[in-house]
């Protein structure tokens, strides 16, 4: 198999995940990379959706988790989605998925935080 990379960059969203009550209230900016590696020769050749991976729907399953659910750490937010992408797209075979957090609490000046995790495929799962 040869591996291939498909890579969603910079999927930017508003939302409520933090330690803080403060950052719990009030929000803040996130943004998510995924890297997704597989086999899309298949699509590559039939330059077929059907035998692609959808990106779009990528997209919404990284949206359906950092909008709708809360998390205290972007360590388990970065995780989810990792592991969401793996279960809800078969073709895949890892994923690395960076969380940033825009100007984090941390007593002084910083633009974000960034999460970085990456998550394979078991075997003959």
């Amino acid at each position: 198999m040869t591996e291939q990379c498909i890579r969603l960059h910079n999927a930017t969203f508003y939302a409520y995940h933090g330690v803080l009550t403060n950052e719990q209230a009030s929000g803040g900016k996130f943004e998510v990379d995924v890297e997704m590696f597989g086999d899309f020769s298949a699509a590559a050749g039939s330059d077929r959706l059907k035998d692609a991976v959808d990106y779009e729907k990528v997209y919404q399953s990284i949206k359906e988790l950092v909008i709708e659910k809360r998390f205290f750490l972007i360590e388990s937010l970065g995780t989810q989605i990792a592991l969401k992408i793996l279960t809800d797209f078969s073709e895949l075979s890892r994923v690395v998925v960076r969380v940033r957090k825009h100007t984090p609490q941390v007593g002084g000046v910083v633009d974000f935080v960034e999460f970085e995790t990456e998550k394979a495929r078991i075997q003959g799962a």
